[in-house]
């Protein structure tokens, strides 16, 4: 009798589903329940779990990140072209961007560790975007005025990639947060590419503020979404269902959190696995704003392309970094899904983003044609996205507690660097008349960076 009662109310249960216009679809061995297409009810249907969502939002705004960081780079040629800056100067121009960002890495970090990544991210897209727009009008008006400008930019942008990197880790369980970043970082390579081509046709149809008023106010849109839909933690969110909460819980179980006071700053500087991660950090900008902030420039110079072939010779290697860099994510899951320890994976990882450019540009020193060029460039940034699954979520691994101040702190020692290989290409170039005697420079970098991660890096909790 019991079990004819439980039958029919089973039947029942279904009934009423079918009648509500629903279909539940639920996987018992992990726990997830999706809507699928559903609701003649008032109910709120979930088509997508809600950390797909917040990863959407998070490439779209690494997207508006670095284009509107890559508008400059494009149009700092005719800039200095009408205002006759040296190759010197121009160097000087394009740092001012980093002069800002040294200083918001470490101040943005501690910032996120105590008032939340959604917060401090709303702030900063709303201040990057609205010095993006400023910028073309600075530049018409005095030098200094547009170096301020640029500034504030960098010091805004400051906060974006601790964000994310935080975010992904409150968002997604251990086993699909390199996957999550490799998502967000692709979104933040394809700004690259949008940037530098979009960037040559506004200013030719438009004139030269053109980008910057469009990618400012891309950005102004993204926070009308972000502010009402997404919340530091899946805990906080309405949207979240309880089965997909239960799926990111358990996937953080898996790592021995420990509880108590955040460490200080000199016990956190006093382990060698922090300065693995800032040695490589310093590496991966040192190569990294190089390439983005000489690209265009190199084309033009070396092989005497004009302004929009070499946006899209500059281009097309940042389209296949953000493929490359998902595929390193979903590598690194399947990896430690597979029973691999987390230290050997963020090694090889690491040990692929750092030897595999150094290569690449020892062979760039050699190449005859744009085309030869930029299949070189192509195959160093490529493999460079590796890195996004070494040191970038490994400070995450062995720092939960203050990923991001460890973040911002690593962030600004590999913003001096980057601030030193811009200006430094600069007057290498201007003093040899190469681009050969840097890239040398910078490979060795990365191959020494490489020991040391391979010496001294581990995915173990440390603090």
């Amino acid at each position: 009798m019991g079990d004819e009662l439980t039958i029919r109310k089973t039947e029942s249960s279904k009934e009423e589903e079918r009648k509500q216009g629903g279909l539940a679809v639920r996987c018992t061995a992990e726990g997830i329940e999706r809507g699928m297409l559903i609701g003649r009810t008032g109910e709120k249907v979930r088509v997508l779990p809600e950390r797909f969502k917040v990863v959407a939002l998070v490439a779209c705004v690494m997207c508006l990140c670095n284009a509107d960081r890559v508008v400059m780079s494009v149009a700092i040629v005719p800039l200095a072209a009408k205002h006759g800056w040296s190759s010197s100067f121009l160097g000087i121009v394009q740092s001012s961007f980093l002069w800002g960002y040294i200083f918001s890495s470490v101040i943005g970090g501690a910032l996120i560790d105590r008032y939340g990544a959604k917060k401090v991210l709303a702030w900063g897209v709303a201040l990057w975007s609205l010095a993006t727009m400023l910028t073309p009008w600075a530049a018409s008006h005095s030098t200094a005025g547009l170096l301020t400008v640029r500034a504030s930019f960098g010091l805004a942008e400051g906060v974006a990639l601790p964000s994310m990197n935080i975010l992904m880790s409150r968002w997604f369980p251990s086993h699909e947060r390199a996957s999550a970043v490799g998502i967000s970082m692709a979104g933040f390579h394809l700004g690259n590419l949008v940037g530098l081509l979009v960037t040559p046709v506004l200013m030719s149809s438009i004139g030269i503020s053109g980008p910057f008023v469009l990618f400012s106010s891309l950005g102004l849109l993204w926070l009308t979404t972000w502010v009402s839909k997404v919340t530091n933690d899946p805990e906080d969110s309405q949207f979240v269902s309880r089965s997909e909460l239960r799926l990111i819980q358990a996937g953080k179980k898996k790592s021995s959190a420990k509880t108590g006071k955040a460490p200080s700053l000199k016990l956190l500087l006093s382990k060698l696995p922090t300065w693995a991660i800032i040695l490589a950090n310093v590496t991966n900008n040192w190569g990294y704003f190089v390439l983005l902030t000489w690209m265009p420039v190199y084309f033009k110079t070396v092989f005497a392309v004009n302004l929009k072939q070499a946006a899209w010779f500059s281009a097309i290697p940042w389209g296949m970094m953000a493929i490359s860099g998902y595929i390193a994510g979903a590598m690194s899951d399947f990896l430690i899904k597979a029973g691999y320890p987390i230290t050997s994976v963020r090694k090889v990882m690491q040990s692929i983003g750092f030897i595999g450019p150094g290569v690449a540009l020892l062979c760039l020193n050699y190449a005859k044609t744009p085309v030869a060029a930029s299949v070189i460039i192509t195959a160093a940034l490529s493999l460079s996205s590796f890195s996004q699954a070494g040191f970038l979520l490994n400070m995450q691994d062995i720092a939960p507690q203050c990923a991001g101040l460890l973040h911002g702190i690593s962030n600004s020692v590999g913003t001096f660097a980057a601030i030193v290989s811009t200006i430094g290409t600069g007057y290498f170039v201007q003093w040899l008349g190469s681009f050969q005697a840097f890239l040398t420079v910078t490979a060795a970098l990365y191959f020494i960076s490489t020991i040391f991660w391979d010496l001294y890096a581990t995915g173990e909790q440390v603090f």
